[in-house]
């Protein structure tokens, strides 16, 4: 029997913060069958270690996969209720400060 990969339901990563989420913190799911989503990741990795060569190249990776694929129109249910919660997420951390 194989261990889940790491990170998932079965097999969370020790930073794991599902549990520890606020009853009214906004949060955003990336799966692993969204094609960006390891690249996703990997961005936000290199910003938070402050390797901006490499966060860069990993933007343009991610343009690069993006421009082969006509975009989601602005009106797309979708893409506003994205929009909405980063402003949640905004608006959520100016009154939660500490």
């Amino acid at each position: 029997m194989t261990k889940a990969p790491v990170g998932s339901k079965a097999n969370p990563s020790q930073f794991d913060i599902l549990a520890k989420l606020a009853e009214d913190e906004p949060y955003f799911v990336i799966r692993a069958n969204d094609p960006l989503s390891s690249a996703l990741v990997e961005l936000h990795a290199y910003i938070g270690a402050g390797q901006s060569g490499a966060a860069h190249n990993k933007l343009a990776e991610i343009m690069a996969l993006t421009a082969a694929k006509p975009p989601r129109p602005a009106s797309s249910p979708k893409y506003r209720e994205t929009f909405a919660i980063s402003l949640a997420m905004e608006q959520w951390r100016e009154t939660h400060k500490a």
